[in-house]
């Protein structure tokens, strides 16, 4: 992004960033290239100066790639400054702290920065974790404190989360608003409240894995090919853990978990927390829930029992005549002998489609011999990697000659223990829950969280528009399902979620949309 910087000291002023770090470093990056005039100071002597070396490095790379025009490098070193005194920020109109994730550390320095800048300067906190209302009580203008939170690498991740705490003022939003956008990121902004965006809707997705796993229905490998090759994610939840590093992923799951009070849709695992004592922590411990012995993931495949396909008759439920028809449609490319009829032969396999549901309850509910009966996920109209499910008494021999069977049409299926929800149901549904809940509780608007999640956590969609394409109405069925089966609260269904599958509504539509011109009255 290229901006006028005449334009850009116009709008913005000077900016201050406090912290030399990664972050620190990051955010004086992207507002020198925008042609913001940055003054960059670290407490530890030479760290801002380091800091300027290291960024105007990167912004040569970038010139060698074609990234960073001639005229923009000569403006951003420009732009760029690094000082040796807080004293030296005095003449700032925002300054960004970007320090320890320390609540007394950052309140002290900003009752520091308080006797330094003018009235009128807005002082931003990069936090992750901690409120900016309990940062800015301490303050003597508390309304100019607001939380503006980058994620690492910043220059990368381009979206911003603009945090109004109580007391922040609505001016103090709108100016950091346009900050970000000048930077050129995404702004979004979001009330004080635990996890802000992106950290709050980002909890289904590993805290469910983590639970399918305790119930021992599938391995980390199983659970993170499903969710890459069926719903289309980039890294599986335990792959990406193990990037992230279980020693900061498993405390913000304890932490936002806590903060709300032991609300179970956050509810942590004993998992992490047993393989984080253990120093299991990665890629940075060389092994987490995999092993990396070298540069690269060990992912080779484990070594499955392998049958022969499966050459008697099958029959599919009809429970879901939707599903049933994609079943078939799948079967016979692979060359399977269905049986059309209203029930099963003694010796067909059986096949039903479970949504939210277990095989066991599938089975009970149709009356079926349950030796001879598995589960086949339709959430996605069988693209993609296929998921069986058997049932305790599934002839193990069966679910193999199944799996060959659908191999041999060349459709990859995994293979997992009895569930309400399968895989993909299970932390698709959880995931979207948990955003609906964000809106019924007014922490952003619609458009802000999906885009934040979308940018934020490189998930294929953003979780309001996942349920729109998948229908929300089949979204909440999930849901009552699995709250029904397991008596679980942390699958009780949002208000907000049930509302609108009710009404036929977008997940994206909010109260008051509906104009009183188009109402009959």
């Amino acid at each position: 992004m290229t901006t006028d910087p005449t334009i850009a000291q116009a709008v913005v002023g000077v900016v201050g960033v406090v912290g030399a770090g990664a972050m620190g470093r990051g955010i004086a990056q992207i507002a020198a290239q925008a042609g913001i005039e940055v003054r960059l100071f670290d407490v530890q002597e030479n760290a801002a100066s380091h800091a300027r070396v290291a960024v105007i490095s990167q912004w040569e790379t970038m010139l060698q790639k074609g990234k960073l025009g001639e005229a923009q490098f000569a403006v951003a070193q420009q732009a760029l400054h690094s000082v040796t005194s807080l004293h030296d920020l005095a003449e700032c109109d925002i300054v960004i702290e970007a320090i320890v994730e320390n609540l007394d550390a950052k309140r002290k320095l900003f009752q520091q920065l308080e006797d330094i800048v003018g009235l009128d300067c807005i002082l931003a906190s990069n936090t992750s974790s901690l409120s900016v209302t309990a940062i800015a009580a301490a303050a003597g203008k508390p309304e100019r404190i607001a939380g503006f939170h980058f994620f690492n690498p910043v220059p990368l991740m381009k979206v911003v989360e603009v945090v109004a705490g109580l007391l922040t003022a609505p001016e103090v939003v709108q100016r950091l608003t346009g900050l970000g956008r000048l930077m050129g990121h995404l702004p979004v902004q979001t009330k004080d409240t635990p996890g802000f965006i992106v950290n709050h809707a980002g909890r289904g997705y590993v805290t469910e894995a983590l639970r399918i796993v305790q119930e021992a229905v599938a391995d980390f490998s199983q659970i993170d090919a499903i969710l890459r090759e069926a719903a289309g994610f980039r890294l599986g939840p335990f792959e990406l853990m193990d990037l992230t590093g279980l020693d900061v992923s498993h405390p913000v799951m304890e932490s936002i978990y806590h903060q709300y009070y032991e609300e179970p849709r956050y509810r942590p695992s004993v998992i992490t927390a047993q393989r984080l004592q253990a120093g299991l922590l990665g890629r940075k411990s060389g092994t987490g829930f995999y092993r990396y012995e070298t540069a690269v993931q060990d992912t080779a495949p484990l070594t499955e029992p392998q049958a022969s396909a499966w050459g008697g008759t099958v029959w599919i439920s009809n429970h879901d005549p939707a599903a049933a028809a994609t079943v078939r449609v799948l079967l016979e490319r692979c060359g399977a002998n269905i049986e059309l009829t209203e029930r099963p032969s003694g010796q067909a396999l059986c096949l039903v489609t479970p949504l939210g549901e277990d095989v066991s309850t599938c089975v009970v509910r149709e009356q079926l011999n349950p030796r001879l009966s598995m589960g086949i996920d339709c959430l996605f109209d069988c693209l993609g990697r296929l998921t069986l499910m058997r049932n305790p008494a599934t002839d193990a021999e069966y679910a193999l000659q199944l799996r060959s069977l659908l191999a041999k049409g060349g459709r990859n299926a995994s293979l997992i223990e009895d569930s309400p929800g399968f895989v993909v149901q299970r932390v698709l549904a959880t995931i979207v829950n948990i955003a609906c809940d964000m809106l019924q509780q007014d922490i952003c608007t619609p458009d802000d969280l999906d885009a934040a999640v979308e940018l934020g956590l490189a998930y294929p969609l953003g979780p309001l528009d996942w349920g729109d394409k998948l229908g929300a109405s089949r979204i909440l069925s999930i849901l009552k399902n699995m709250y029904a089966t397991t008596g679980d609260p942390r699958y009780r269904p949002s208000l907000w979620l049930a509302r609108r599958a009710q009404l036929g509504l977008s997940l994206k539509f909010a109260s008051g949309q509906v104009k009183i011109s188009t109402l009959e009255i």
